[in-house]
This record gives C-alpha cells, sequence and structure tokens, in this order.
C-alpha cells in the first residue's frame, strides 16, 4: 500500500489507516476475537497506520491495539494516540459508560491539557497499550480549552518531539476552525479533520485545508463517510448523518452524487474515500474498522479506481463545491500535483 509523509517529518502513513475506536467497543461491543483479527486483516492488506486513543472505551481500544500489534516489528508501523482527557476511577460508577462506548465506567475522563497532565496521559498510554513509543500524539477534541491546549499542551508536545520522542504532533477534531488555529499559532505537524471534507461537507475549504497548503502541513482525514451517509451504494432514509438521523435533503443529494458515480463506473462509497485526496494537503484517509469483514470491504473499496472525471460532474451538477482543486485546476501546481488516476496524489 502506497505510503505518504507528513510534512516536515519522518512519519509515513500508508494511504489508508486503521481507526481503532470502534474495537472500543463504540456503540455496541465487539470481542477481543474479532478486534485482533481486524487488526490482523488491516495489516495483511497492508495497512501500517494505526490511530487509537484513551478516550475510546476507556482505554480498550488502546489495549487491545497494543495485543493486536504485539508480535509485529515495531519499526514496521505508525500508531497514534492523544491527550487530553485523562482516565482516574470513577467514584460514582453506573455500571456502563455515558459516553457511548459500550465498557464498564469503573473510569472516567478527566479533561487536561496542561504539561503534566500531556505527560501522564502518554505514560499511561504506553503503558496500555505495551508500546515503547508513541509515532504522532494529537490533542484530543480541545474546542473548549484553547488556552491551555495551545499553551502548555502543544509545548509539551513539540519538546518530546524535538527531543526525537514522538514523531509527529497535532490535534483532532471535529471543526476546521480551531485546527487551523492549531497551524497557523503552534508548532503542529498535522491535524486529523473529522467530518469537514467529505463529499456531502467541504467546509474545511475556507480554513484549514488551505492553512495546511500554505504552511507547508498536513491533514489526516477521518469520517469520511459523515457517519453513515455516504457508506452505502445506494443511500436510504434511516442512515445517520454526523450520528444523527440525516435530513431528507442530505438523502437526495447523496442520492444524487451515487447516481454521478455510478455513470462514472464506481461507488459513492469509493468516491467518498478518494474525495479527500482532491485536496494536496491530505496525506492519508483513516476508517473505523471493527471486524475483518469490515476490514477487507473498506480496503477492496479503497482500490477500486475512481477517475479524476467524476470531481468535474459533480462540481458541474452543483453537488460539490466549485473551489475544490480537482486535477485541472490550478490549486495542484508544484510538488504536491497527483499522477496517475483515482484523483489521488503520487507517493511522497
Amino acid at each position: 500500500m502506497r505510503r505518504r509523509k507528513i510534512v516536515g517529518t519522518a512519519v509515513e502513513l500508508t494511504e489508508l489507516g486503521f481507526g481503532a475506536s470502534v474495537i472500543g467497543n463504540l456503540s455496541r461491543a465487539t470481542t477481543d476475537g474479532d478486534a485482533t483479527a481486524a487488526v490482523q486483516t488491516a495489516w495483511e492488506a497492508g495497512v501500517r497506520y494505526f490511530d487509537t486513543a484513551p478516550h475510546y472505551g476507556l482505554g480498550l481500544s488502546e489495549r487491545r491495539l497494543g495485543a493486536a500489534l504485539r508480535d509485529h516489528p515495531r519499526d514496521a508501523y505508525v500508531v497514534s494516540s492523544k491527550v487530553g482527557r485523562l482516565l482516574v476511577p470513577n467514584e460514582r460508577p453506573s455500571g456502563t459508560d455515558t459516553e457511548g462506548f459500550a465498557v464498564p465506567d469503573d473510569l472516567r475522563r478527566k479533561w487536561d491539557f496542561s504539561r503534566d497532565g500531556v505527560l501522564r496521559s502518554i505514560e499511561a498510554t504506553l503503558e496500555r497499550t505495551g508500546l515503547d513509543r508513541l509515532d504522532i500524539v494529537y490533542l484530543h477534541d480541545p474546542d473548549d480549552h484553547w488556552k491551555q491546549a495551545a499553551e502548555e499542551a502543544m509545548p509539551a508536545l513539540a519538546d518530546l518531539r524535538d527531543q526525537g520522542v514522538i514523531g509527529a504532533i497535532g490535534a483532532g477534531m471535529n471543526q476546521s476552525a480551531m485546527l487551523a488555529r492549531f497551524l497557523r499559532e503552534t508548532e503542529a505537524d498535522v491535524v486529523m479533520l473529522a467530518g469537514r471534507y467529505t463529499l456531502l461537507d467541504q467546509s474545511a475549504l475556507d480554513d484549514v485545508l488551505p492553512a495546511a497548503h500554505d504552511l507547508g502541513k498536513s491533514v489526516v482525514a477521518v469520517g469520511v463517510f459523515n457517519s453513515g451517509l455516504l457508506s452505502r451504494d445506494h443511500p436510504t432514509a434511516g442512515l445517520t448523518y454526523d450520528y444523527q438521523e440525516a435530513h431528507p435533503d442530505l438523502i437526495t443529494r447523496a442520492q444524487a452524487i451515487a447516481e454521478v458515480c455510478e455513470r462514472h463506473g464506481t461507488t459513492l462509497p469509493a468516491a467518498a474515500i478518494a474525495f479527500p485526496y482532491t485536496h494536496p494537503a491530505t496525506v492519508n484517509v483513516t476508517l473505523g474498522m471493527r471486524t475483518p469483514e469490515q476490514v477487507a470491504r473498506n480496503v477492496e473499496v479503497h482500490q477500486r479506481p475512481v477517475p479524476p472525471a467524476l470531481w468535474n460532474d459533480l462540481q458541474a451538477e452543483g453537488l460539490i463545491k466549485l473551489a475544490i482543486p480537482t486535477e485541472n485546476e490550478p490549486h495542484f501546481t508544484g510538488r504536491h500535483r497527483p499522477q496517475g488516476g483515482g484523483g489521488r496524489m503520487a507517493e511522497l
């Protein structure tokens, strides 16, 4: 599988990444066996970038991911985790986590973007995963914590990066405006952008994507299916958009995009995975994968060809913004100019 380097660092990511939130029992329980098999299936398909966080299943995702990777050569893969939520004993457990994960709530999350909190969080992650290091560390959802995150957490991560302890640092959020601030005002190398540069939402074109391009920094795209609506060849009512039931207008638009995809010999999910690469700052698309079957499907869909002409037709029909830098637009000049089909960049 092709790799792309986070600009200005030595960290290389495979084009497709494994999102380990779901093996932390997101929404429903997953067995240890399925979680391990999902990671192994991804490995066999060539995936070498794995993302996790303490938040995911109150540490369960980190434990399962570390166990699944334990027998693989450490230099052969990249792992990212996140800081900002410390896991501490829960003084008033109710039995089940209340933040979307099917796990016991013997622990709780405590917001902490202080320097000490960052160091404690990384140490705890290394203990849970059994890894000797993290390749990338993101600030996790610092929406309401800009000052401490920018003035304490990011400098702490920068020190670790400069010492060679971490390969790259950044922030991950569901919004794009603050991610642009992190790129412009801190030492972040990369941001994890959730759901804001998809076939249904191109709001990141207003801020974080031009910031990354202008500053020579990188973007990892997640949430490319907008939580479900773009994951089916033929979207229908009842699917979700950003974790809520999709509005009929969005369903109609997704169906129209799917019809254009079919005319070009591809599918809506394949286009959804390929779409973030229409911007030169994107270095990776990471998908949540719960079972071996999901991994196999996502890898197969990722490998389907997506003709560059698709983007032009979607623009012409008013289904995506005209500002998107397609293959024929001048945005793709210089070192990021894509080669070959699928609207995807060449390896860096």
